[in-house]
């Protein structure tokens, strides 16, 4: 079975290729912006412009309009391809890449947004402990329950600690996918925010 991966829901945008657990082809890129423009050329890119029998991809949480930009490519490419489209958690997905050498519990720490972190618990490389949550710096230090700290403010975390915890630098990588344990993958496509989103609706009188 071919597999493609697509994530943009950070600052990385990234695209695999996969037959079965081996990769074909893929990219990653630190892009911070312009992910609508290079996702779908990234895709392209791809062997037979990517074409797949599932595709996996990040629900977040991340950048509001990276998680909407890759889910709406999935969507498309999956109807367009008659595949099977499957979500995965962002911060599992780092979890997962944290398991070489052997599988040991990590605390995940990505940039939220507004000076907050997404945080979460891993007591394994696939089974989370507790939900994903948006919190203030000093607030996501008290939450971390791991020596393993990973994510793209993993760093800042383990400032905060002001101890000796083991750092891994880090942004999701579609190549990575194939990492990620089947129970991760659902079929529901509902976007993990993390946050309640900045715009408020708008109230009529």
């Amino acid at each position: 079975m071919l597999t493609l991966a697509i994530d943009c829901a950070t600052e990385a945008c990234s695209a695999a290729l996969f037959d079965g657990t081996a990769l074909v082809e893929g990219r990653c890129e630190v892009i911070n912006r312009g992910h609508a423009e290079r996702l779908v050329p990234m895709i392209a890119e791809l062997p037979d412009k990517g074409r797949a029998d599932r595709i996996l991809v990040s629900l977040g949480p991340g950048s509001f309009t990276g998680v909407r930009i890759g889910l709406a490519a999935a969507r498309a490419l999956g109807l367009a391809w008659g595949a099977q489209v499957l979500g995965y958690p962002t911060l599992s997905l780092i979890a997962a890449r944290t398991w070489q050498p052997q599988p040991r519990p990590v605390t995940i720490c990505m940039n939220g947004g507004h000076g907050e972190y997404f945080v979460q618990n891993f007591a394994d490389s696939n089974q989370p402990e507790d939900d994903v949550r948006s919190l203030v710096p000093e607030e996501a230090a008290k939450a971390c329950k791991h020596q393993v700290v990973a994510g793209n403010r993993a760093e800042e975390l383990a400032e905060l600690l002001g101890d000796d915890r083991m750092v891994l630098n880090m942004l999701p990588d579609a190549r990575k996918a194939y990492l990620l344990h089947e129970t991760r993958l659902t079929t529901d496509l509902t976007p993990i925010y993390g946050r309640p989103p900045d715009a408020k609706p708008q109230v009529r009188t």
